[in-house]
C-alpha cells in the first residue's frame, strides 16, 4: 500500500473515530445533564481534560508515543487559549438564544474562511465556497429556530466565535510548523487547558445554574455516567487535534455539522425527540453541502510528489482539504458543546 493510500486511510479513520466518539458523548451527557440533573458543563470539561492528560501520561510510561517538548510559551498559550474558548462558548449559550447559539457555532466556519484567507494567504475556490454555504444553509434550516439579541451575548459570541478560530487554527499551525503529532501535542497543552477551565468552572456554572458543583449530590448512576463521559472524552479530544492536523480548521467545522445532523438523527430515532419536516430537509440539504465540499476538495487536491526534496515541505495553502483526502499533518482539538441548564437540548454537541 503506498504513502498515499495510508495517509488516505488515515483520515478516514480519524473522520470515523471524530464521529462515533462525540456523537456517544452528546448522548452520554445528555443522560447526565437532562436525566440526572448534573449540569455543570464547564466543570465536566476541565475533568474531560484532565482524564485525557492522565490517560496521556500512562500512554506515554507505556511508550506507546515519544515526548517531544517544543516551545513552551506556544504550548502554554495555545493551552489557555482553547480554554478560554470553551469557557467562552458556555457562556454564549448560558446568556444567548438556543438559535442565536447556534448562528454562533455557524459563524465559525465563514470567520475560519477569512482568517486563513488574511493571515496564512490560503485560497479558497468558489466552488468550495459555494458547497460551503450550502452546508451552512442546511444546517441552519435544520437547527436555528428563535434568534433573540441582547447586547452581552452578541458580545459573549463574538469572542468565542473569534478565540474558537484562532485556536484552531493553531492547532493546525503548531503541530506542522514543530513537526509534532496530535498526541504530542494534545499531551502538553491539555494540563493548560484543564488548569484554567478548572478554576473558572465552578464560578462560571453556578453563574449559569445557580447552583454549587461542590454540593450536587453524586449517586452512584451520577458517578457512573461522569466517568463514562470522561472515559469517551479521551477520544474526542485525540480525534479533534487528529482531524485538524490531517485536514484544515475548516474540514473540522464541516465534520462538526455532521455530527449535529446526526445528533439529531439519533435524537428522533432512539429518544423520540421531537421532530419536524423542516429538521429533514435541512440535513438533507446539509448533507448535500457536505458532499459537494469533499466532492470539490477532492477533485481540486494536487497529486502528491512521489519523493518530496526535503523532510517537511511546506503545502500551497489552497483549501484542498476533503472529509476523505486531506494535507499532510497529524493533530487533533476539543471537540463539544456546552449545555443550557437545566435542558439540553439534542441539537447541541458538548465541549469535551
Amino acid at each position: 500500500m503506498g504513502e498515499g493510500q495510508r495517509f488516505q486511510l488515515g483520515t478516514v479513520g480519524a473522520l470515523s473515530l471524530s464521529v462515533i466518539s462525540s456523537v456517544s458523548i452528546v448522548i452520554c451527557n445528555k443522560a447526565l445533564m437532562s436525566t440526572l440533573g448534573f449540569t455543570f458543563a464547564t466543570t465536566l470539561t476541565s475533568w474531560h481534560l484532565l482524564v485525557t492528560f492522565c490517560s496521556l501520561h500512562l500512554a506515554l510510561k507505556m511508550k506507546f508515543f515519544e515526548h517531544k517538548p517544543f516551545d513552551s510559551k506556544a504550548v502554554m498559550g495555545f493551552g489557555i487559549l482553547n480554554g478560554i474558548s470553551i469557557g467562552l462558548l458556555n457562556l454564549s449559550l448560558g446568556f444567548n438564544s438556543v438559535g442565536f447559539y447556534q448562528m454562533t457555532k455557524l459563524a465559525i466556519i465563514p470567520c475560519t474562511v477569512l482568517l486563513e484567507t488574511l493571515f496564512f494567504s490560503k485560497q479558497f475556490s468558489k466552488k468550495v465556497r459555494f458547497s460551503l454555504t450550502v452546508l451552512l444553509l442546511g444546517v441552519g434550516i435544520a437547527t436555528v429556530t428563535d434568534l433573540q439579541l441582547n447586547l452581552l451575548g452578541s458580545i459573549l459570541s463574538l469572542l468565542a466565535i473569534v478565540t474558537t478560530c484562532v485556536a484552531q487554527i493553531m492547532t493546525n499551525t503548531i503541530q506542522k510548523k514543530f513537526k509534532v503529532s496530535s498526541t504530542q501535542l494534545l499531551y502538553q497543552s491539555s494540563p493548560y487547558q484543564a488548569l484554567i477551565l478548572f478554576i473558572v468552572g465552578p464560578f462560571l456554572d453556578a453563574l449559569l445554574t445557580n447552583q454549587n458543583v461542590f454540593a450536587f449530590k453524586y449517586t452512584t448512576q451520577v458517578t457512573v455516567f461522569i466517568i463514562l463521559s470522561c472515559l469517551i472524552s479521551v477520544s474526542v479530544n485525540f480525534s479533534t487535534f487528529l482531524v485538524i492536523g490531517k485536514t484544515s480548521p475548516v474540514t473540522y467545522q464541516v465534520l462538526g455539522h455532521l455530527k449535529t445532523c446526526l445528533v439529531l438523527a439519533f435524537g428522533y430515532i432512539l429518544l423520540h425527540d421531537p421532530f419536524s419536516w423542516r429538521n429533514i430537509l435541512g440535513i438533507l440539504i446539509a448533507v448535500v453541502g457536505m458532499a459537494l465540499y469533499s466532492y470539490f476538495c477532492t477533485r481540486d487536491t494536487p497529486p502528491k510528489p512521489t519523493e518530496p526534496s526535503t523532510p517537511f515541505t511546506q503545502k500551497n495553502e489552497s483549501e484542498t482539504d476533503p472529509l476523505v483526502s486531506a494535507e499532510d499533518g497529524a493533530s487533533v482539538s476539543n471537540e463539544g458543546t456546552p449545555q443550557k441548564p437545566p435542558v439540553w437540548n439534542s441539537d447541541k454537541d458538548l465541549h469535551a
